[in-house]
């Protein structure tokens, strides 16, 4: 059997989807299991509209349960030394995209964690893996859909 893929987090991803887990199994499997014992009682399930839904949100969340337990289990917590002005993961790197001409903040997290939309970066993706390693003043390029970015290193902070 394959070993299971390890789910790199920073400890700030950790403590987030511990307390997501929590908060899904200790108040919202009540809110559900109340919202299904009051759609029962509105008699026939059939064609009960809060039941069906109730049901599939009860469904959904226990699935993310799941999926948050097996993150968990084969987490390893970033607890890696910092090197200073070293990418690595768990930092937040400020870059200067040369191609567009503007500055960007990227913090490099596991695949786990990445967010786009948060500037998560993952250490997996392109531009995770060519910056790790690098140091203020570095310049990387990286292979875009539609053409070559090259970002330049202004700085590296572990927060």
């Amino acid at each position: 059997m394959a070993e299971a893929k390890k789910n790199i987090l920073t400890p700030d991803g950790l403590k987030a989807l511990e307390d997501e887990l929590q908060e899904l199994k200790v108040v919202r499997r009540k809110e559900i299991a109340q919202k299904i014992k009051e759609a029962r009682e509105q008699g026939d399930l059939s064609e009960n509209a809060e039941y069906d839904a109730a049901k599939d949100e009860q469904r959904d969340m226990e699935a993310r349960i799941e999926e948050i337990e097996k993150i968990l289990k084969n987490a390893v917590v970033i607890d890696e030394k910092f090197e200073k002005g070293v990418i690595s993961l768990g930092c937040h790197v400020l870059l200067e995209d040369i191609t567009l001409g503007k500055e960007v903040t990227y913090h490099i997290v596991g695949s786990t964690e990445a967010d786009i939309l948060q500037n998560k970066i993952s250490n997996e993706a392109p531009i995770g893996r060519a910056l790790l390693g690098k140091k203020i003043g570095d310049v990387v390029s990286v292979e875009g859909i539609n053409q070559v970015n090259d970002f330049r290193v202004i700085d590296v902070q572990r927060k």
